[in-house]
C-alpha cells in the first residue's frame, strides 16, 4: 500500500536524515529561556519542525523543551515518541566525522544514524504517506497522530517532563527508539554514585584523572590517572617494573607514561558500547581499578573504596560477588562502571544497572547498602520498568505487522535499555533496529542502513494506517 510512495521518497529521507545528523545536538542543560538544552538542540527541532510543516503537518514547539507534528482530527491522540538529542561523540575516534554525515556502503554514517534522528525521520515520512495516502483516496482521519520528539531523553528526560505538564497524553503510543519486532518489557535503570576521602599522605598519590566525561548510560573506552610518587619511599624502577607485569598478567590495554621524577600516567583503553550491553564493551575503567589497587597493596596503602570495589564488582558486569545477579524473562541484571573522577576531596565511581523487570529497584540499593557500608552513596536517578503483557493488542498488532512485512515469525522481547515508551501509559517500543543486526547506538562511526531506514519507514506508514483504524 505504502511501499511504492516511499520508495519514491528515499531520496528525501536520506537527505533528511543527513541535515539532521549536521546539527551536534549534545543537550546540556542551562537557565537559557530560549535554549533550554543548547542551541544546537534548538536548531535539530527547528529543522524537524520545519519539515514537518512542509508536509502540511499542524507542529509546535514547546519553549525549546521539545515539539511535535500532527495530522488528523478527533478526540483520540495516538503518540509516536523520539529524540532529537545524541551522546557525545569524539571525533578523533570516528573513521567518519561524527556530525558530517557520510554516505558509503550503502549505510548514512554520523552521531544519530540510528539512535533517533534516523527513526525520527522515519516516522516523519511514514505519517505523510498515511496522510497523503487518506487525502487521495478521500479517507476520513478521525483520530489524530503526533509525532512527539524530545531534545533531553540521552540525559534527564526533561524534554519528556515539560510536554507532560503542558500538553495531551496519547492514549496508544510507541517509539521507534529501540527495536524491532516490537518490545514488551524494560529492565529497571539504576545510576548510582560511591565516594570517598581522599587518603592523602601516602607515598604514591593520584593526582588527576580523566575519562573523557564518559556518560553514564556508556561503557568507557578510555580512563588515565596521574600518580605522584614519593623519591624518598618509592623505587621508581622497581615500581615501573611491578606494573608492566601486573598489566601484563591481567593482559589488560594500559600504557605507562613517566611524565618525570614524580610522575607517572597509567592510560587504559577499552572499547564503547551501550549500559544496556556491557558486555558488548570493554570497560576502561574497571580494569584501571584493578591495577591501581594491585599497586596500592603492594605498597601497604589503604584504599578501601577500590579494595571494596574489587571485592565485590571488580571486572564483572554481572557484580556476582554482591549476589545482585538476578534474572528473570527480562534477562540478567547487569552493571556498568562507567564514571570515575575526582572532586572536592573525594573519589568517585558512578555505575550503571539494568535491573530484571521482577526485581525491585529498593532491593539492588540495599544490596549495595550493605556491601558499601563504609561509603558515601547517592542514588543518581532510577526508573521503574516497563512491562505490557506479550498479549496486549498494541504489541501483537505491532508485531505481527512486522512479521508480515519481513515475512518472519519473531516474538515479542525485553530489553535493557531504558526507551520513551516509559514516557506514557500503553507505549511500547517498535524498531528501528532490525534482527540480527548490529546495534550501532552509542558506538563509534554509529550508522543506519539506507535499505532498512526505508523498510521501516513502510512498516511504520502500515502500523500509523492499522492504529488509525
Amino acid at each position: 500500500m505504502f511501499k511504492e510512495y516511499i520508495d519514491n521518497c528515499k531520496r528525501a529521507i536520506v537527505a533528511s536524515v543527513c541535515d539532521l545528523i549536521t546539527y551536534p545536538s549534545v543537550s546540556n542543560f542551562n537557565d537559557n529561556s530560549h535554549f533550554p538544552f543548547g542551541k544546537d538542540c534548538s536548531d535539530a527541532l527547528k529543522y524537524f519542525l520545519s519539515l514537518a510543516s512542509s508536509f502540511g503537518f499542524r507542529t509546535k514547539n514547546l519553549d525549546g523543551y521539545c515539539g511535535y507534528a500532527e495530522f488528523g482530527e478527533g478526540s483520540e491522540l495516538i503518540g509516536i515518541v523520539g529524540h532529537l538529542d545524541v551522546v557525545p561523540a569524539n571525533e578523533k575516534d570516528w573513521n567518519y566525522s561524527p556530525f558530517i554525515p557520510t554516505i558509503e556502503n550503502g549505510c548514512i554514517y554520523g552521531r544519530g544514524a540510528i539512535d533517533d534522528k534516523g527513526p525520527v525521520v522515519s516516522t516523519l515520512y511514514a505519517m505523510k504517506a498515511v496522510y497523503d495516502y487518506c487525502i487521495d483516496n478521500n479517507i476520513k482521519i478521525d483520530k489524530r497522530v503526533r509525532l512527539i520528539v524530545g531534545l533531553n531523553e540521552e540525559k534527564d528526560w526533561k524534554c519528556i517532563e515539560y510536554y507532560k505538564k503542558h500538553e495531551e497524553i496519547p492514549s496508544i503510543s510507541f517509539s521507534p527508539d529501540a527495536d524491532f519486532p516490537c518490545i514488551y518489557a524494560e529492565k529497571g535503570v539504576l545510576s548510582l554514585l560511591i565516594s570517598s576521602d581522599i587518603m592523602n599522605g601516602y607515598p604514591i598519590q593520584i593526582e588527576d584523572i580523566n575519562c573523557d566525561n564518559n556518560a553514564i548510560n556508556v561503557v568507557p573506552k578510555f580512563c588515565s590517572v596521574i600518580l605522584k610518587l614519593s623519591k624518598r619511599n618509592v623505587r621508581f624502577n622497581y615500581l615501573i617494573t611491578f606494573l608492566k607485569d601486573l598489566i601484563s598478567r591481567y593482559n589488560y590495554e594500559i600504557d605507562i607514561y613517566t611524565i618525570d621524577s614524580e610522575h607517572i600516567k597509567l592510560t587504559s583503553y577499552g572499547s564503547s558500547s551501550h549500559s544496556a550491553h556491557p558486555e558488548l564493551g570493554v570497560n576502561a575503567i574497571t580494569k584501571l581499578i584493578v591495577v591501581l589497587n594491585e599497586l596500592f597493596k603492594k605498597f601497604n596503602i589503604k584504599f578501601p573504596l577500590f579494595s571494596a570495589f574489587c571485592a565485590y564488582i571488580g571486572d564483572d558486569y554481572l557484580g556476582t560477588n554482591m549476589n545482585i545477579a538476578k534474572t528473570d524473562e527480562s534477562g540478567h541484571l547487569t552493571l556498568n562502571t562507567s564514571q570515575l573522577y575526582m572532586e572536592n576531596n573525594k573519589i568517585c565511581i558512578g555505575m550503571n544497572l539494568r535491573i530484571p523487570i521482577h526485581t525491585t529497584i529498593d532491593e539492588v540499593i540495599s544490596i549495595f547498602y550493605k556491601y558499601f557500608s563504609d561509603f558515601n552513596i547517592d542514588v543518581l536517578s532510577r526508573t521503574e520498568p516497563l512491562f505490557i503483557d506479550k498479549n496486549d493488542k498494541l504489541v501483537s498488532t505491532l508485531c505481527n505487522i512486522f512479521n508480515e512485512t519481513c515475512n518472519t515469525n519473531y516474538a515479542p522481547i525485553a530489553i535493557g535499555g531504558a526507551t520513551y515508551a516509559r514516557a506514557f501509559n500503553n507505549c511500547v517500543s517498535f524498531g528501528m533496529n532490525f534482527p540480527c543486526s548490529e546495534d550501532m547506538c552509542h558506538k563509534v562511526d554509529e550508522f543506519v542502513e539506507i535499505d532498512k531506514l526505508i523498510l521501516a519507514t513502510d512498516i511504520y506508514a502500515k502500523a500509523i494506517y492499522k492504529l488509525l483504524e
